[in-house]
């Protein structure tokens, strides 16, 4: 459901002071304490599953469900994330017409409205609370973009979401660590943009504050893990080196063996498909490499000396799982849960 545990009075009064560098350790603290001070202390939890019933409307007679802040759903309550946030959350992500969003746990379906009617974007929630999603196909319909934003009731952990492009969600710690090996087993590229939490060990690709709350991206990462032959041009033959890279979530080192000579690489990068790294061959000349992974292949342009050409390389043996990429710890998930509490 969307929403969850925000603290619900007005925290406009608290202004953190955004350094020039800040981990996503830092955000949470910063952004994510902000909450718990009214969650813990000042505002508490309602007694009852739900904190309304419908109202009837006076002039139809008709039930008119309106969700009131703090509404319970199966694992987490309401409260809506800010316009301004949902905002900066899409355009993190680079949200645009081709793509397609999906919301687990969509609350009243303000993220997956703002996806169709301000991006283009096609979009689904996913939403355990059958009368939310009964608001937000209204709401939906109000704003004028039923055709673009579609509802479904349903379990976050339960649904298949293949062919998404994005991933929205605003959800406790724990839960976003559960979700993780499913997120991770994404088409690379998939964008992941979330409200509030991070996801423990996976370190964003970006994070921002936006009106004293945080908000996060990651880019789902192809598998670059295991061993690779590289073969590029080099002055009209092949110059060839295999490559050993490890990777952990989207952090990748290695190293390259040119013959007698082995030197790490310099600067490895990825996200998403995307691939850079560089070396000095046994000529002593920097060789940088840009490329896309495809599978068990590579390909793109190193540059030189000599100028650019093309490289391919092809993986040696099966890939191995991506560092990360299994079920959190009970370890991680206690700190997960320890750092909820704390703040």
């Amino acid at each position: 459901m969307r929403g969850r545990v925000l603290c619900l009075k007005d925290l406009s009064c608290i202004r953190p002071v955004m350094p020039s560098t800040i981990s996503s350790s830092a955000f949470h603290r910063q952004a994510g304490g902000l909450f718990l001070a009214c969650f813990l202390g000042v505002l508490p939890l309602p007694a009852v599953a739900y904190a309304s019933e419908p109202a009837v409307d006076a002039a139809s007679g008709d039930d008119a469900f309106e969700p009131q802040l703090g509404r319970h759903g199966k694992d987490v309550m309401w409260l809506p994330t800010p316009d301004a946030l949902v905002a900066r959350m899409l355009s993190m992500a680079g949200l645009g017409p081709q793509d397609k969003l999906v919301d687990l746990g969509s609350g009243d379906g303000k993220i997956v409205i703002a996806a169709a009617r301000d991006f283009q974007a096609q979009a689904l929630g996913v939403e355990f609370d059958p009368k939310m999603v009964e608001v937000s196909r209204r709401n939906a319909q109000d704003a004028g973009v039923s055709e673009r934003a579609r509802f479904v009731q349903g379990d976050i952990f339960e649904a298949e979401f293949p062919q998404a492009t994005v991933v929205a969600m605003y959800l406790l710690p724990e839960l976003n660590l559960r979700l993780r090996p499913k997120l991770m087993a994404m088409a690379p590229g998939t964008r992941i943009v979330t409200h509030q939490f991070d996801m423990g060990r996976w370190q964003p690709d970006e994070a921002s504050l936006m009106a004293n709350r945080a908000g996060y991206l990651w880019i789902v990462p192809a598998n670059a893990g295991g061993q690779w032959q590289l073969n590029y041009p080099l002055e009209g033959e092949t110059g060839q080196a295999r490559l050993d890279i490890a990777q952990i979530f989207q952090k990748i080192q290695g190293s390259a063996e040119l013959g007698a000579l082995k030197t790490t690489l310099r600067q490895p990068r990825l996200s998403g498909e995307r691939i850079a790294f560089a070396f000095t061959d046994a000529r002593g000349e920097l060789r940088e490499f840009n490329g896309v992974i495809q599978g068990e292949r590579m390909r793109g342009t190193v540059t030189g000396p000599q100028g650019s050409a093309s490289f391919t390389a092809k993986r040696i043996g099966a890939a191995p799982p991506i560092g990360g990429s299994g079920p959190p710890s009970q370890q991680e998930l206690n700190a997960a849960a320890a750092a909820l509490g704390g703040e």
